[in-house]
């Protein structure tokens, strides 16, 4: 009788377990095993990733709790680095945890990456402010979002690995997709502790001292994962590596200290995991802010439409996983990342047309430009925080512009020319710093802010969103399109990572390139977005960024990314 292909491959680990092709009975009692397998990694790396994305939702709070001593522009961007400061460590996380797991186990390696990121989570919970402590409270966050990049460096790799080492053969995609699916779950569960407690409590509280309270109830979720991990047995393929004495003995020079391997991670990073990276980052993090920022939606309102669009894509995670089973993990993950790159800009300007409508119509009606000569302006980030942009006409117009959140062409001016700022066909001439000082020239600037902000408004270009005018339907299916080629491009990635490498190199060898595409290519975009939109006054000009990323992928992925899924992974 020809048994179905899952049958073959639980029977092929218990044969070498066991001597023994007792298969149906074991494929029974593993279907329990497995599906306890699932729950477990997953219920442990939803936690993690709520940790983790905590400080992500909060940066506007953040920004102002924490980095008060600087500008609004670049204490924003500085929150944003915080956040990015715990993906920059997460691929040594990954050689750190990734080794231990490799020589230790699976198993125990992500229960100490789990107990790190609740300690230091909790511990965000209790920080002083700024206006408390001052620069000490910075950096102690910025500490602890260090401790929260290695953990995670360690976590996915583990509970992705230890996942598909349990999976039937032909059924890796379905299995891992649960694993991706926690990164989204993590997420969603950290915006509805957020909307939650906001709605208790009211934003005033909320932006006062409520924000800590998400954070310190991690304590809790801390406690009923640790419990659920511990109920687990090690990977069977990592018991019978250890049994047969095939375990590797340096993972992390065999992984990476030969060409063959290498080349391997290299493909895998640049031909899949960083257009993976971006896209996730760009379809729920950056959408996030590019509401809250951009468009001036209110925090509550966001995070409510994002949780929506969420709970209505994260079901695909598990499709194009299944999907992936059967006609391979390369076309999805690069077909997601193609239609990223084509439909980034069209998606953002109909997103801005359907949750600020009054903005659209303004920036069509009464376009705004900057009349400057380049070599009169700063860039406008501060990383000490002691620029006030005051010094310059240029710096004068394009500071009020990036704090009131609008976007702006440049034209050229010839050197040594005034900064003019032109709404539709009216003209504001900046004051010149070197003709007024001290108090006057203090004045002067209000007068001129005082002065634009008026014309902006006559021209129609809003404060805040109207709540009432916000297409609510259209603004989640946007946000909707944009999770769903989350999926696309996620769904896949832990099956194509665990497949590409061996056993005795595995847990180390798929989690740097995962970590330095996610870490790197996606963790600093929202940082690098932001700031390239504050250096060009164009709000779309920061998603070049993902579109080139995307670009490079598909191109190397194309050419270079091997096909997996037929793989034998017990080896």
């Amino acid at each position: 009788m020809v048994r179905p292909r899952h049958l073959r491959g639980r029977q092929t680990i218990a044969t070498s377990r066991h001597g023994s092709a007792d298969a149906l009975p074991k494929h029974h009692a593993a279907t329990a095993t497995e599906k306890r397998v699932i729950l477990a990694s997953s219920l442990g790396t939803v936690f993690e990733w709520y940790d983790f994305y905590l400080y992500g939702l909060l940066a506007t709070i953040i920004s102002a709790q924490f980095f008060s001593g600087v500008n609004e522009t670049t204490g924003f961007i500085f929150a944003l680095a915080a956040f990015a400061a715990g993906f920059a460590v997460r691929p040594f996380g990954a050689l750190v945890f990734g080794r231990l797991g490799d020589l230790v186990g699976r198993k125990y390696t992500f229960l100490v990456t789990m107990g790190l990121m609740g300690a230091a989570t909790f511990t965000v919970g209790l920080l002083p402010s700024y206006a408390s402590i001052g620069v000490a409270a910075p950096v102690m966050l910025v500490g602890l979002r260090l401790v929260q990049g290695l953990a995670l460096g360690g976590e996915y790799g583990g509970a992705a690995t230890y996942v598909a080492e349990h999976a039937p053969e032909g059924r890796r995609g379905l299995y891992t997709s649960f694993i991706q699916t926690t990164a989204t779950l993590g997420l969603f569960a950290a915006l509805l502790v957020v909307i939650g407690t906001r709605t208790l409590i009211g934003e005033e509280a909320f932006a006062d001292w409520g924000w800590r309270v998400p954070f310190l109830i991690s304590a809790l979720l801390l406690g009923v994962s640790l419990w659920i991990r511990m109920q687990l047995q090690e990977s069977p393929v990592f018991r019978k590596m250890k049994e047969e004495g095939t375990a590797s003995k340096a993972p992390i020079s065999e992984a990476f200290g030969n060409w063959k391997n290498g080349r391997v991670a290299l493909v895998a990073l640049l031909g899949a995991v960083a257009g993976q990276a971006v896209v996730w980052y760009t379809g729920q993090f950056y959408a996030l802010f590019f509401l809250e920022k951009m468009l001036m939606v209110d925090g509550a309102s966001a995070n409510i439409l994002i949780a929506v669009a969420l709970a209505l894509g994260t079901p695909f995670f598990i499709f194009f996983g299944w999907l992936s089973d059967r006609i391979g993990r390369k076309p999805i993950i690069l077909a997601g990342c193609a239609l990223a790159a084509l439909s980034y800009f069209p998606a953002f300007h109909l997103l801005t047309e359907a949750a600020n409508p009054a903005l659209a119509r303004a920036q069509r009606a009464a376009p705004v430009s900057v009349v400057v000569n380049d070599a009169d302006c700063s860039v406008q980030f501060d990383p000490v925080g002691r620029n006030r942009f005051d010094a310059r006409s240029c710096d004068i117009a394009k500071a009020f512009l990036a704090k009131s959140g609008v976007s702006y062409t440049r034209i050229e001016a010839p050197a040594g020319s005034i900064a003019e700022i032109r709404i539709g066909s009216r003209t504001f001439t900046a004051p010149d710093p070197a003709m007024v000082t001290g108090e006057d020239r203090k004045a002067a600037i209000t007068a001129f802010q005082d002065e634009v902000k008026a014309a902006l408004v006559a021209a129609g270009y809003p404060e805040k969103a109207d709540p009432e005018a916000i297409d609510t339907p259209l603004v989640i299916a946007v946000l909707t399109w944009l999770v769903l080629l989350v999926t696309m491009v996620y769904g896949p990635i832990a099956a194509l990572l665990v497949e590409l490498f061996p056993t005795r190199i595995r847990y180390t060898a798929m989690s740097l390139p995962y970590h330095i595409g996610n870490g790197w290519f996606g963790g600093f975009l929202p940082t690098t977005a932001f700031a390239i939109v504050a250096a060009t006054g164009d709000i779309y000009s920061g998603l070049w960024y993902p579109i080139i990323v995307c670009a490079l992928t598909v191109a190397v992925g194309l050419v270079l990314l091997p096909e997996t899924f037929r793989r034998n992974i017990d080896q």
